[in-house]
């Protein structure tokens, strides 16, 4: 990697795709980003990058975006955990990542850094943290977000070892911190629970890492990952009940202490999912993120540290970073935002966007029941 070559990356105007992106251009590197028009862009303006309209279902706009390319950063994903046709998460998922593999091997791309996820990972029956050694099967995974990316991991590990696609994996845990504009599903716990909508939680845990430390991840793919090899890019395991303590904390809020068994929610997830499908909004509660929530979602980031170099910082500082951006974007409300106890003000190079309605917010039943389980 040398400082002016030309690097495509999808998902630019995505929470772990802008990092990325603002990481590539600020050491120098030509950013081309393909994306949808319908795509909100005003957090990337002042990156300058190079933007193709297109999208991964269309081959056209792909070659059209690859050429002249010499890096991949294929970061692009639907991420939602429920959808009224989950037909969609698998063709951007799956399709669309087929598409931009068989595009980057016409065009001879060098490398490519393909994000995958920690879904794609076998959780250990001892509880330990789990590593890359095992995979997911895909009859095994929850919902259709778990099963495309399952999916898209087995065609992009077999197009490297049938058609020599030089493809490293990385495999995030849950991205926090600045910039998250959908927001992530672990996004909206944060918001949710900084705004006191969070009254009881479940038995669970997962791994959090700084979106700035992802981003940093994936440049260390490029320049250090083995072609075929899998990263976990992640942070602490960190129990649901002691990530709303600190957000309840940072918040100026008592965090909530009743816990409640993950099946007393599922009439809410069900109540939540009818109004989604009425409304087309994506529900804060659903039954495959309660399913999820039955499993500690824990890794360890041991590989990516011992060859990549790589090294998150604590948990708190996303969660931190993340309050901050949300409060500063307009996310909190006027009343959540004056209870913060932290520093109101955005760190120079992480103003958030124009305030606007955050998608997806609603009053759906079954909204103040705290119990997603989120992922990236």
């Amino acid at each position: 990697m040398a400082p002016g070559d030309r690097i495509l990356v999808t998902g630019a105007t995505g929470f772990v795709g802008s990092a990325v992106a603002k990481m590539l251009t600020a050491q120098g590197f030509c950013v081309r980003a393909l994306a949808r028009r319908s795509s909100p862009r005003a957090h990337i303006a002042s990156l300058g990058l190079e933007l193709v309209d297109g999208d991964l279902r269309d081959a056209v706009s792909i070659e059209k975006a690859i050429a002249g390319c010499r890096y991949v950063f294929h970061v692009a994903a639907d991420y939602r955990l429920w959808a009224r046709n989950p037909n969609e998460i698998f063709a951007t998922n799956v399709a669309g990542t087929r598409n931009l593999m068989q595009e980057a091997l016409r065009a001879g791309v060098e490398r490519i850094v393909y994000t995958s996820s920690v879904c794609t990972l076998a959780l250990r029956g001892d509880h330990a943290p789990a590593d890359e050694t095992r995979s997911l099967a895909e009859n095994e995974a929850i919902g259709a977000y778990k099963r495309s990316k399952v999916a898209a991991e087995r065609l992009v590990v077999a197009m490297v070892q049938d058609e020599g696609l030089p493809a490293v994996i990385v495999n995030p845990a849950a991205p926090i911190g600045p910039g998250d504009v959908r927001p992530t599903p672990t996004g909206r716990i944060i918001i949710e629970a900084a705004c006191g909508r969070v009254p009881v939680f479940v038995n669970t845990g997962l791994n959090l890492v700084h979106v700035d430390d992802v981003a940093a991840g994936h440049l260390a793919a490029l320049r250090r990952g083995r072609i075929g090899e899998r990263y976990i890019l992640g942070g602490e395991n960190v129990r649901l009940s002691d990530m709303l303590g600190e957000i309840a904390r940072l918040a100026g809020r008592r965090a909530p202490t009743l816990r409640v068994p993950w099946y007393t929610i599922l009439p809410a997830a069900y109540a939540a999912e009818a109004w989604g499908r009425a409304t087309g909004r994506e529900p804060f509660i659903t039954r495959d993120g309660l399913r999820m929530a039955r499993h500690n979602m824990f890794f360890t980031p041991a590989k990516a540290e011992r060859e990549l170099g790589v090294q998150a910082r604590p948990y708190t500082e996303g969660i931190e970073d993340a309050l901050r951006w949300f409060c500063e974007a307009g996310y909190l409300g006027r009343h959540a935002a004056k209870s913060m106890a932290i520093d109101r003000a955005a760190p120079a190079g992480r103003e958030g966007p124009a305030r606007r309605e955050i998608p997806g917010r609603s009053d759906a039943p079954g909204k103040v029941m705290g119990a997603s389980s989120g992922r990236r």
